[in-house]
């Protein structure tokens, strides 16, 4: 074990064995309402309950006469309409009561709990309470047998998270394990959920925090920071996707992201020079396997130096980057937070110039190694560092570079015991000059809103696509974000779903892990089925490390090429039901991989299942995660659902085993689910969509939205979109499909739609469009003039007709 290594794991085992005396608030001395927030004073502290909404409260607890603690960046929502509430007085107790339910604040000692509308208890305060040991703050909870826990953000292992210790303080730790913690984002939002019901809770402080949920103590949880306030947000649910889009509506949702960053993505540490950047292009499209994104890694850069070119492996970048965007290329380029310090370095030169760089409280420049060799780090916490840093990339976005992989960005330091930036290090914080202890955690989001609004201010009339390895909450509204560092493992296949699943559920829907593993070398099989997994996640992205073999998909052999081929094409034709879902998160916060929990959270065998998830509203997922399999057994769901390979439907609530063989992944459609689909691409925006096919699986009736725009700009926000209801309904024999009137000003140009229904048992006697019957058609002709055609092998009707704006029914009977 190296010297720095034993050194981190002796500054972490420092924090978690710390003594602490704790002093919990005693009796209360006495309380004033001050508009919507009720004060309460005892021992010295004041404790702040501030109603927001109905369903969420602000919790705080300072020392009486204390200036706040500056905020973090994560709360971005800080107007809110009057709260309607009720407030009593006993001799016990004060309770401020919503319509959503009651806040209890025992008076002997102080106390708080959080009750439903019928009176029963969701959460309360343990015996020990809120309290205090000289910097650290710590809130103690009772913990109900039966209560689970899950979000977290970034955490290894196992999804629910009940009986286990978690630390927030953003780590770069490579080829981590199931027991790993922490790691490299930092999202302090979790969910508890017991009997079908949930409530949320997110601690916003972005000091070194840790939550206990249950390890120390089978009866009781609690989490708490090593500085800062203890301030706390509640909310009430009682769904999961209440508290979600809530949460969101506090910390902001993601940007609707453009469509090419939803295709697939290949990365290498490195590909270079650019005539292997040129060579991979070629394999794509020679090899008719879609992609859309190539990566470059550290090594296009001169010496490490971040914006800038190294000239003998990258001549002309402009220009290989212009040819392969005639290919349908988009080229990402990674960049870290260590600047080279070199006085001949430009980025040096005028970031010293502008004060833009962390120093010691004694003025002394901060300097540590990472590849360049001794660096400085732009100090991300001042709104001046941030504008300087984006307008740097000025220099890449000159020579078409429009995707933004954010990496090291911890912050990681390669020649300190702790690896990152000495906590005594000054951030300027907007004025507020505060140490790196406050503003570690949150280093790394704030990066990526220097990049997001650099690079939008460059390049203003296109969405950027940034990716992040490290975040705090609320850094969705600027980046999308992957698991780091995993290595090529089947544990790490099975550790991905619900490592994806519980960033998905804190807030950031755009994430994914390195398909096929960054180190080591993945089976064919294994390769494939992480690819499998990929698709479902909204980030599709494989990715290697630098001295190993090739990880491209054509490198495991014909068989699996052809594979792989397949895989990446269901991809592109699910591209319209995928971008509908990621704007569905753009607006609501509700993400496309959710874990069953959180659609089913009255289903007590969800509160364990982490090799399933649904993706978006009608699709459920189960990916094969072990070497050898074949079948796959898994338990759907209540309701009807159909086998989108096979179209058969099976009853919910139940077991089944179902083939899948290397080339299948296993998904189930819910009954009476329309889902987009449109014709195979080799990159998004290769032609325009001119073949829209809306899948069919009947059911009880179901409403859903179709959204639309072109996937690159933000006229979008202008009201350039379209967007249509689709519902589907059953009235005896007949079954009707109603695309509704376009919403917009968006007009995706002359194409045919089709309406593919499933599980039609014999030939129609007509089909309807509207109060027209349609004739029949053949095969080939179906997408290319109007009429239907019925496949009696597969028991299937397709319909074709010309799109309009206007509503448009089709009824088969």
């Amino acid at each position: 074990m190296s010297r720095v290594r034993l050194s981190f794991l002796v500054f972490l085992f420092s924090f978690s064995l710390s003594p602490a005396q704790w002093t919990s608030l005693g009796n209360l001395d006495s309380s004033r309402v001050e508009g919507n927030a009720l004060l309460v004073f005892s021992t010295g502290r004041v404790l702040t309950i501030r109603l927001l909404s109905p369903d969420l409260v602000r919790i705080r607890l300072s020392r009486i006469g204390e200036t706040e603690t500056p905020a973090t960046p994560a709360v971005i929502k800080s107007s809110w309409a009057p709260v309607r509430f009720d407030m009593s007085n006993s001799p016990s107790s004060v309770d401020i009561r919503t319509e959503k339910g009651t806040i209890r604040v025992a008076k002997n000692p102080v106390r708080v709990s959080f009750l439903d509308r019928s009176g029963a208890v969701i959460s309360r305060d343990d015996n020990k309470g809120m309290a205090w040991d000289g910097k650290e703050v710590r809130v103690w909870k009772e913990m109900p047998q039966g209560e689970s826990y899950f979000g977290f953000g970034e955490k290894s292992g196992r999804l629910n998270k009940r009986e286990t210790h978690l630390t927030m303080w953003n780590t770069d730790i490579p080829a981590y394990k199931a027991d790993t913690d922490p790691l490299y984002e930092s999202i302090p939002f979790f969910y508890g959920i017991r009997s079908g019901k949930a409530y949320g809770i997110f601690f916003d402080n972005s000091y070194r925090s840790s939550f206990d949920m249950g390890k120390e103590s089978d009866t009781r949880y609690s989490f708490g920071a090593a500085g800062g306030e203890l301030n706390y947000y509640f909310f009430f649910g009682p769904s999961p996707k209440d508290i979600l889009s809530r949460f969101t509506e506090l910390v902001g949702r993601m940007p609707l992201p453009p469509l090419w960053s939803l295709g697939y993505q290949q990365c290498r540490w490195s590909y270079t020079p650019d005539k292997r950047v040129r060579e991979i292009a070629r394999n794509f499209r020679d090899r008719r396997i879609p992609a859309d994104v190539i990566y470059l890694d550290i090594d296009y850069m001169e010496g490490y130096r971040i914006f800038t070119w190294n000239n003998e492996r990258f001549p002309d970048p402009a220009g290989m980057v212009k040819d392969l965007s005639k290919d349908g290329f988009r080229i990402a380029v990674i960049v870290d937070p260590g600047i080279k310090h070199d006085p001949s370095y430009a980025a040096f030169q005028s970031g010293s110039a502008g004060d833009h760089f962390l120093k010691y409280p004694d003025g002394k420049l901060f300097i540590g190694k990472v590849w360049p060799g001794e660096c400085a780090f732009p100090d991300f916490s001042s709104s001046a560092a941030r504008s300087w840093w984006g307008a740097q990339f000025k220099v890449l976005t000159d020579a078409g570079v429009r995707g933004w992989w954010n990496d090291m960005n911890e912050p990681s330091v390669f020649d300190v015991p702790t690896k990152t930036v000495d906590l005594s290090v000054i951030h300027n914080d907007d004025g507020r000059m505060t140490t790196h202890e406050k503003n570690h955690n949150t280093y790394g989001m704030l990066m990526t809103q220097a990049t997001y609004d650099g690079v939008r201010r460059l390049v203003p009339n296109e969405r950027p696509f940034v990716l992040t390895r490290a975040s705090y909450a609320g850094g969705q509204r600027y980046s999308a974000a992957w698991t780091g560092d995993n290595v090529a493992s089947w544990e790490h296949l099975q550790m991905a779903v619900p490592m994806c699943l519980n960033l998905s559920i804190s807030g950031q829907p755009f994430v994914g892990s390195d398909i096929g593993g960054f180190i080591g070398y993945p089976s064919g099989e294994l390769f494939a089925r992480w690819l499998q997994l990929g698709v479902f996640t909204p980030l599709m992205r494989a990715h290697s490390v630098i001295n190993e073999r090739n990880k491209e998909p054509w490198e495991f052999g014909p068989e699996i090429e052809a594979v792989n081929r397949t895989t990446i094409e269901l991809r592109y034709r699910l591209l319209p039901y995928i971008y509908n879902t990621m704007h569905q998160a753009s607006q609501t916060g509700i993400p496309a991989m959710r874990p069953l929990v959180f659609e089913y959270p009255e289903d007590p065998e969800s509160y364990w299942n982490e090799t399933e998830f649904m993706f978006g509203d009608q699709i459920l997922v189960a990916p094969v995660l072990w070497e050898g399999a074949t079948k796959r057994s898994l338990r759907l769901p209540e309701g009807s659902w159909y086998d989108f390979w096979t179209g058969k439907k099976y009853k919910g609530a139940t077991r089944v085993t179902v083939d899948a063989a290397i080339d299948r992944i296993p998904l189930f459609v819910r009954a009476g689910a329309v889902i987009p689909m449109q014709p195979v691409v080799q990159y998004v925006g290769e032609k325009p969509l001119d073949s829209l096919t809306f899948v069919v699986f009947p059911g009880k009736q179901s409403t859903s939205l179709y959204y639309e725009d072109d996937g690159l700009s933000f006229a979008y926000e202008k009201g350039a979109y379209m967007k249509r209801s689709v519902v589907y309904k059953e009235d005896g024999a007949s079954r009707e499909v109603v695309l509704g009137k376009a919403e917009g000003t968006f007009k995706p140009g002359q194409r045919s739609v089709i309406v593919k229904m499933v599980d039609v048992a014999s030939k129609p006697a007509s089909v309807m469009k509207g109060s027209a019957r349609l004739s029949v058609i053949s095969k080939d002709e179906v997408g290319k003039i109007e009429g239907w055609y019925f496949d009696e092998v597969n028991h299937e009707v397709f319909v074709s007709f010309s799109d309009s704006r206007s509503e448009i029914s089709v009824s088969i009977r």
